[in-house]
């Protein structure tokens, strides 16, 4: 069943300058698929139509849902986004707190609300931040609790905007090992090739706005000239083989 699908979507931030032109993919539930490029290809401005952000032309619908003012609502309790900055996602004054905003703006019990809470703390190894306030822990640990109060909404879908930066290479594992876990479906934009290499069966290489290549995750992230003509390295752990 597809989760996301975008038939012939274009979007500019100024007339004459498409950042996304003509695209057209979809997305099955359940897929894991890593969207990478060099800067400005395009991939953060994808995430900001499937959330409904930004508004371009063509068609974009999320689990069936056309993408318009009246499903919106619906779309994004759908769909949960780890941002880049987790300085513009944690808000609230402790990590606790954070986490239990989503789920209970959305309805979901107090009761069923600590328990989700609980459960995610316990599966990233993070129990110790419960109650910690966010000003005083560090950018790594803010970016793994910004991670944990996502993962508390029990998503559809989930959106991780460069999921591994700031992380140490614990953290980094944790969060790698997590994404393998979840039965979501995910779509996450990186420059850390190795981590797209070790969480995504699929992979969209873009450049320009435009799609070009989508497949096997194994076979593109080991094409030297396709990766190096569009302004990329191999992953780390391949560099040095043939």
């Amino acid at each position: 069943m597809t989760m996301i699908e975008f038939r012939n979507v274009s979007f500019s931030y100024d007339s004459g300058n498409p950042v996304v032109a003509d695209l057209s993919f979809s997305i099955g539930r359940g897929e894991t698929v890593g969207l990478i490029g060099a800067n400005g290809a395009g991939k953060s401005t994808i995430m900001k139509l499937l959330l409904g952000l930004v508004t371009g032309e063509g068609e974009i619908t999320v689990d069936g849902l056309p993408m318009n003012r009246q499903n919106l609502p619906a779309i994004r309790q759908r769909i949960g986004f780890v941002l880049q900055d987790s300085d513009n996602q944690m808000f609230m004054p402790t990590v606790y707190e954070d986490m239990i905003f989503g789920p209970r703006n959305y309805g979901v019990s107090k009761e069923e609300t600590d328990r989700r809470v609980d459960d995610v703390l316990k599966c990233l190894g993070l129990q110790e931040l419960k109650h910690r306030y966010n000003h005083k822990i560090s950018g790594g640990e803010k970016r793994m609790a910004a991670i944990a109060t996502i993962l508390a909404m029990e998503p559809e879908m989930i959106l991780m905007d460069e999921p591994s930066t700031a992380l140490d290479p614990v953290n980094r594992r944790t969060v790698i090992n997590t994404v393998n876990r979840l039965p979501q479906t995910k779509l996450i934009a990186s420059h850390d090739l190795d981590m797209i290499l070790d969480t995504c069966q699929r992979v969209i290489l873009l450049a320009g706005g435009a799609i070009v290549a989508d497949g096997d995750a194994e076979t593109i992230l080991r094409d030297r000239e396709l990766l190096e003509a569009n302004r990329m390295e191999l992953p780390f752990c391949l560099q040095g083989r043939r």
